[in-house]
């Protein structure tokens, strides 16, 4: 059972001692640990004081925390309107120097209590005890006080009441202490996700910005203007994130001869990129040594299996040559290398596909063989060439709109076979699926305007989308 302490002599005399710097800064440390100072009040502590005043029958009884240089109050029975005291010899202050509860019986006995403010001022105390609240590793906090305007004298029984009841408001604390470390780190866990949503979106952002870039790099900025045709295109990503393998261009051979081709090679990110990169300009570069669509196709191929950061990919193309015929309209010659047939638009519904015989992979095998075909493009017809994305996207019925489809939708267009209203429409197909191309889509159409409507022709239509496909397609001159 705990000991009570008598005081009866001065600080520094065998019943009182006093603590070193070492011993009070190591104690004032455990108190900040806590973070109780100043703090508002609390139930927990206010019914402490309250019910030591019950337990023996005393008008006042307090929750103090000894600062550095004042006795602060967390909880005070009847002492209305006080919030702190003087760190003054005597009563809490000599209280907090020992591990054993303080005693003093009547303090105009005691030489060093008598001279404190609560004993000689108004409140006249006359008896005081006190249990420190002692911590784990033995640092005293404060203390667990009663006292009384008359002298009087409790038991051992008391003694150890009035310690429990200073355990209980440590352990009060050390909840408190466990809480606020819960609240800390889950504050903590918050800002981390926080700041690591951010940095995620920062990413995704550059990731985004990136990949645009890059994949402009890949595409013409625009459609050359060429003299008695029109031109258009559409560009869609499936994914903002992902270099697409997409890829096509228009450009001059010599002054009367153009060439373009279209394409989709395996894959996406930054190894496709390079891919579509050096299969772009390995055709440009093809056409204007010898600009027959076979050779050209066949030189793609050595490029892409001497190379050995292709690696295993491959890809699919059209490429041709556009020629003014010698009445109206374009001499089209185009040779295919495993790529989706392109559609003759003849106007009224009327349209072919233009499938030549045999066109293998491109990339795949050294003995791979090309297929061309020429095609007179009159007045008020078009060409449509375009990628996988398109026959793959899905309706409502989840089935692929397929080669099959596309032939119906091009077959019930009313619409002028003008390459502009071609994509526009084409794109509306896309965008009417529920869940939009689920692959890049690349689209490219040509067509020669009626005799009427070429006077004055010198723009050329584009319509660049670099979004996921299916979204509502950006356009720019």
């Amino acid at each position: 059972m705990p000991q009570a302490r008598h005081a009866t002599g001065p600080v520094g005399t065998p019943g009182r001692r006093t603590l070193s710097a070492v011993e009070e800064a190591a104690r004032m440390d455990a108190v900040r640990r806590y973070n109780i100072l100043d703090t508002p009040p609390d139930g927990a502590f206010d019914r402490v004081a309250a019910m030591a005043a019950r337990l023996f029958k005393v008008p006042v009884a307090s929750v103090t925390i000894v600062d550095e240089d004042r006795i602060w109050f967390k909880a005070a029975y009847g002492l209305e309107g006080v919030s702190e005291i003087s760190r003054e010899p005597g009563l809490c202050g000599s209280a907090i120097l020992s591990d054993e509860a303080l005693v003093i019986p009547d303090t105009l006995t005691d030489p060093v209590a008598v001279s404190n403010g609560l004993v000689a001022g108004p409140m006249a105390v006359r008896f005081y005890a006190a249990a420190p609240i002692i911590t784990g590793d033995g640092h005293r906090l404060g203390t667990v006080n009663i006292l009384d305007t008359k002298p009087r004298l409790i038991t051992e029984d008391d003694t150890a009441t009035l310690t429990d009841l200073a355990a209980i408001v440590l352990d009060e604390l050390e909840m408190r202490l466990a809480a606020l470390a819960a609240l800390r780190t889950e504050q903590e866990r918050r800002i981390e996700q926080e700041e690591a949503r951010e940095r995620a979106e920062r990413d995704t952002a550059a990731i985004q910005a990136f990949a645009s870039t890059l994949q402009r790099t890949l595409l013409p900025p625009a459609l050359p203007v060429v003299p008695g045709l029109e031109l258009a295109c559409h560009y869609a990503t499936a994914s903002p994130q992902d270099v697409g393998g997409d890829f096509y261009d228009v450009f001059p051979l010599d002054g009367t001869r153009w060439a373009f081709f279209l394409g989709d090679v395996c894959g996406k990110g930054p190894e496709a990129a390079a891919v579509t990169s050096l299969t772009r300009y390995t055709l440009r570069a093809a056409a204007l040594i010898d600009p027959d669509p076979d050779k050209v196709l066949t030189s793609l191929n050595t490029v892409l299996l001497l190379d050995p950061a292709v690696g295993t990919r491959f890809c699919t193309a059209v490429f041709g040559t556009l020629e003014p015929h010698e009445k109206d309209g374009f001499t089209v010659t185009v040779a295919t290398g495993g790529h989706p047939p392109a559609y003759h638009l003849r106007g009224q519904g009327t349209l072919e596909a233009v499938r030549p015989k045999g066109g293998m992979l491109i990339g795949a095998l050294a003995e791979a063989r090309f297929a061309s075909h020429t095609i007179h493009l009159a007045p008020g017809e078009g060409l449509l060439f375009y990628t996988d994305g398109l026959t793959e996207a899905r309706t409502l019925g989840g089935e692929m709109i397929g080669e099959e489809g596309l032939t119906r939708f091009l077959s019930a267009r009313t619409g002028p076979s003008g390459a502009t209203a071609v994509i526009g429409d084409t794109v509306d197909l896309i965008d009417a699926t529920p869940q939009g191309a689920g692959d890049d889509v690349a689209l490219l159409a040509l067509s020669v305007p009626l005799a009427d409507a070429t006077d004055g022709l010198t723009a050329t239509a584009t319509a660049h989308t670099i979004a996921p496909a299916g979204g509502t397609p950006g356009s720019r001159p």
